[in-house]
């Protein structure tokens, strides 16, 4: 009988812990998981509960004022506060006369916080017990809990700029309240205008607020291919390598957890990183006129010199030749450029394959009720590519599958009809003039007659700034091709490591 009761007391979970590792293995897009977190502890992790178990520790919140400026609000800046999270939540609350610490500063009808990227392994380092209530486990990351995740505390209107992440990809657990998600897929990496300035390694950033975007500086992004999805209590997005986003909170308080789960291809990426780094420091700590600016993200701990950014360079390199040669000996059978996640033991050690057979069998990722696909309309739709009866009927399927889950997670496009193919840098650079101080034909053409001269004149004679000379030198696609040569040169490895583009 007792047996029979801890039977129904465990929580069974739609995918076995193989299943979905190959799920994980097989998806090229974001996608949701509805139903495999009952059970798990971390659900109760509320403001309210994480108070009680935070007591008087501080914690550094990120504060900006709430508006539509047309551009994004880098954490350069924010203000800053630290707080215990019951200043935090009687701040949220609006009652007068009660303890609101260093929120008394700002009004919050008029700020937004944000309590982001904080280790639960350094915030509850004297409770160890507790990274055992996150349990990635049952997605099949053997030994991964809350030693290897981050957590996430913020008022409605509370957001992280648009960015790619350079490393790995994302698990992301939402506890309490609702998360608006705005993702892009890599190839519209061009469309995203990126940007290295602020700096923060393994991060870039997109110069266009996604939601607010000012079409004369940035044309190309009303072509980018918006998927968004709003995340709800229980639910788990995952986010493919170097998928762009932008995540608002849509509550008065939210709380979510993520973990950043380890690729092969983060070896050639820390390369690139390094390549990066190299580069920024040392153009942006040179003396210069239009250098003044807060280029280096909070979240970064100093300027390193050259010499140490130069030996993170060989560092990173070294690894990528001791992997090749390891390949080289049969010591390891993946593809160094695999984007899929790795299996790992819980000492962090990939975990050998047991046989290779299994990648040779057809699989279909289920969609469905506990497994929603989080897609663009725009690829959908009849207008933007040819469609099929079966593509129809599986829409309709979909459709319907969603139909219960309409209040939690959707997919919505960014309300254009034209289609956004793919499109190469080379292509588009083709489309520019060959000279950088004239502007862009296309641009002129689709100007008034009374001001396109005038915007021309002014584009043809504008000051290049180090930030724009960086943001050509550190290009994603630049800084490839520079991470392909120093392999190619100092691993002799003739482009079999060759970061992919972005």
């Amino acid at each position: 009988m007792c047996a029979l009761q801890a039977m129904a007391a465990t929580p069974i979970q739609p995918f076995s812990t193989e299943e979905t590792q190959r799920i994980l293995q097989h998806l090229q897009q974001p996608a949701v998981f509805m139903n495999m977190t009952r059970g798990w502890p971390v659900l109760h992790w509320t403001a309210e509960h994480l108070s009680a178990c935070l007591g008087e520790k501080l914690i550094r919140f990120r504060l900006g004022r709430k508006g539509d400026v047309n551009t994004p609000l880098f954490e350069t800046q924010c203000s800053y506060v630290e707080a215990k999270l019951v200043h935090f939540l009687s701040w949220t609350q609006g009652q007068s006369g009660t303890d609101v610490g260093p929120f008394s500063e700002f009004s919050s009808s008029e700020y937004w916080a944000y309590a982001d990227y904080k280790y639960i392994a350094i915030l509850f380092q004297d409770q160890p017990s507790m990274f055992e209530d996150v349990k990635w486990s049952d997605f099949g990351f053997e030994g991964r809990n809350g030693r290897e995740s981050t957590l996430w505390i913020g008022t409605e209107g509370a957001n992280t700029p648009c960015h790619l992440d350079s490393y790995g990809c994302n698990l992301v657990l939402q506890v309490q309240g609702r998360k608006r998600w705005h993702l892009f897929p890599p190839e519209d990496t061009p469309k995203l205008y990126p940007t290295r300035i602020p700096y923060e390694e393994s991060s870039v950033f997109s110069q266009v607020d996604v939601l607010h975007p000012d079409p004369r500086r940035f044309p190309d992004f009303q072509r980018a291919r918006v998927h968004t999805v709003t995340l709800q209590p229980g639910q788990v997005l995952y986010v493919p390598r170097h998928w762009w986003h932008y995540v608002e909170s849509v509550d008065p308080v939210t709380v979510s957890v993520n973990s950043w789960i380890e690729l092969e291809a983060d070896d050639v990426a820390r390369v690139s990183e390094a390549v990066t780094k190299a580069v920024v420091c040392a153009i942006k700590s040179a003396p210069s006129d239009d250098n003044a600016d807060d280029w280096l993200n909070p979240t970064e701990e100093g300027v390193a010199s050259h010499n140490e950014n130069m030996q993170y360079v060989n560092l990173a390199v070294r690894a990528c030749a001791q992997r090749q040669k390891a390949l080289c000996h049969g010591k390891l059978t993946r593809d160094p450029r695999d984007t899929r996640p790795a299996k790992r033991d819980s000492s962090g050690q990939i975990r050998k394959k047991r046989d290779s057979t299994g990648d040779s069998v057809p699989f279909s990722v289920p969609f469905g009720p506990h497994l929603i696909s989080v897609r663009c309309q725009q690829e959908d739709s009849p207008e933007a590519r040819e469609v099929t009866p079966k593509d129809l009927r599986f829409k309709s399927s979909r459709n319907g599958a969603c139909t219960s889950q309409e209040d939690t997670v959707s997919s919505e496009a960014a309300g254009r009809s034209e289609a956004a193919p793919a499109v190469r840098l080379q292509q588009e650079r083709r489309e520019r003039s060959p000279d950088l101080t004239q502007c862009r034909a296309r641009d002129c053409a689709d100007e008034t007659p009374e001001n396109s001269s005038e915007d021309c004149e002014v584009s043809r004679h504008a000051i290049i700034t180090t930030n724009d000379l960086l943001d050509c030198l550190v290009h994603p696609d630049i800084i490839a091709r520079v991470t392909e040569l120093l392999l190619e040169r100092h691993t002799g490895s003739h482009r079999t490591t060759a970061p992919s583009q972005l």
